[in-house]
This record gives structure tokens, sequence and C-alpha cells, in this order.
């Protein structure tokens, strides 16, 4: 069942696919139905979820009720098909995601390594860190500085 966050306790299990580019409109309001399908079938969870940015599917799944193998099979299967009818990645989260003002921007690790040479980033570029896995690192920890990141190491 679809509940508020603040509903949802800290250790609650998070889910994030950030996608290699923004959504388009018409996309969006597509992918929102098709995850609310999904999550319809597994009501007897209790879920938050929101698409940020226009980029990052963001899954948050009570501990009280976490997702079976069979219903994470199923959400395998959704994030693969939207990858397959939108051309878009869901699943690699080797990328580094980060801000650059207001947009988000998205470039594999030699790529970012050459923007810190070139100082296109800096130890203060706000970095997403797609390897969280309970609410409350969502809170406190998806958006930080470059340099309390997971690509911390490469300053």
């Amino acid at each position: 069942m679809l509940v508020d966050f603040s509903l949802l306790n800290n250790t609650s299990k998070f889910y994030i696919f950030p996608c290699n580019r923004k959504f388009y409109p018409k996309e969006l309001v597509e992918i929102n139905q098709k995850i609310e399908l999904f999550l319809q079938d597994i009501s007897d969870l209790d879920f938050f979820y929101e698409i940020k940015y226009q980029q990052f599917i963001i899954i948050i799944i009570s501990n009280r009720t976490p997702l079976s193998i069979s219903q994470n099979n199923t959400l395998v299967n959704l994030l693969q098909t939207l990858e397959n009818e939108y051309k878009i990645s869901l699943i690699d989260k080797v990328k580094v995601f980060f801000k650059q003002g207001e947009y988000v921007q998205v470039k594999e690790i030699p790529d970012f390594k050459k923007l810190i040479k070139n100082r296109g980033v800096s130890k203060k570029t706000v970095v997403f860190n797609n390897f969280i896995n309970t609410k409350s690192e969502y809170e406190c920890c998806w958006e930080v500085p470059a340099t309390e990141s997971w690509i911390s190491h490469l300053f």
C-alpha cells in the first residue's frame, strides 16, 4: 500500500535506480503509471515511491513488509522492461551522478576524473550516493559534497 514518506521508519529498504538521462515529460507519465501498476500488484507491502529530478526512480519499502524473492524478480523485470522500452540505463550505479547548478549530470568515472583535473568539478560538487540502503541514509547521505561521497578518493 502506498504510504506517506514520513510513515516509513528509518530502516526501511531504499531502492534507487538512476537513469542515464532525464525522462521526457511523456515518459514520466508512462513510467509513473507502470511503477504504480507494479506496486499495486504487491499491495501487501507498505511503500513510497517518487521520481526525483526527473531522473531517479526511488522506491522505499517498509522493513515490516520486505520484498519477497519473487517480488524482487518482478521489480527487476519491470526495470529491464523500462530500459528496453525507453532505451535507458537504470541498473548501472557506477556512473557518477552529480549536480552542476540545478542540473544533474552523469559521467563515467574516467570522464569525471578529467573534470576534476580540468577543475570542472570541485570537492564541494554535490554528488549522488546511489549505493545507500535505508531511508535514514537517503535523508542524510544521498546528496553530499564529493569529498564525503564514494568518489572522494578521486580528489
